[in-house]
């Protein structure tokens, strides 16, 4: 694996198959099939040539944190590559949804009543019915968002019943002090006592981990570009 800010091709393209193979082992050692996890690239604060690095060598799943970000990058790419699936992992502010609902694929941070209200007012404005995780704030730290555990039963109701988003799973960052497997444990639990049965959690240094405990999906950023210099 590259270090640093190294981002040239052939060092994604090794990052990339050693993370996936990574995956694959740590699926097969927890008995679960490795092509039921999805690796979610994190390309903010990328720039566009080392994510056409990434869709050379193949890979159409990335995650970006803030809309306008995404704005600036993606819609050129999208257009050359149609089978691209974007995430949005990153919070989202109420007065951004309409845009986000009109360039992602799937949003992953639905925290908050007030945004899952809106959400679906611009889904159905656009035409769209995009998959959406909720975001469980499992350390129930009060910097951070997400719906806090006792509150998520209800708001998953909320959200398919009253709303009709199509909930596919839950999303969840743990607290970086702690160790990830409670959190990975406890979201694995609320999911699967609602009936969903994906899970997007873990990251760089946590990602196998999250594999172990059943993760769907793992988001992915420096260990496959590198870390960046810039803020």
């Amino acid at each position: 694996m590259s270090s640093g800010t190294s981002n040239s091709k052939g060092d994604i393209a090794a990052n990339f198959d050693a993370i996936t193979g990574r995956i694959q082992e740590t699926a097969r050692k927890w008995e679960r099939q490795a092509t039921a996890v999805d690796l979610i690239a994190v390309s903010k604060r990328q720039p566009v040539s080392a994510i056409e690095a990434a869709l050379a060598h193949g890979h159409r799943h990335f995650g970006e944190n803030r809309v306008q970000e995404a704005q600036e990058k993606w819609p050129d790419l999208k257009s050359r590559y149609t089978d691209i699936e974007l995430h949005l992992i990153g919070p989202l502010q109420t007065n951004k949804a309409k845009d986000a609902v009109a360039l992602f694929d799937v949003i992953q941070t639905i925290d908050r009543p007030k945004l899952a209200r809106i959400l679906a007012k611009e889904m159905t404005a656009a035409g769209r019915n995009l998959p959406v995780y909720i975001q469980v704030n499992t350390g129930k730290e009060p910097q951070k968002a997400g719906i806090f555990p006792e509150d998520a039963d209800a708001f998953i109701t909320e959200c398919r019943e009253d709303l009709g988003l199509n909930v596919i799973g839950l999303m969840c960052i743990p607290p970086v002090e702690e160790q990830p497997a409670p959190h990975f444990a406890l979201l694995g639990k609320i999911a699967a006592r609602n009936g969903l049965t994906r899970l997007s959690m873990g990251m760089s240094a946590d990602f196998e981990t999250a594999v172990q405990f059943g993760a769907t999906a793992v988001r992915v950023g420096t260990a496959l570009f590198g870390t960046r210099s810039d803020p």
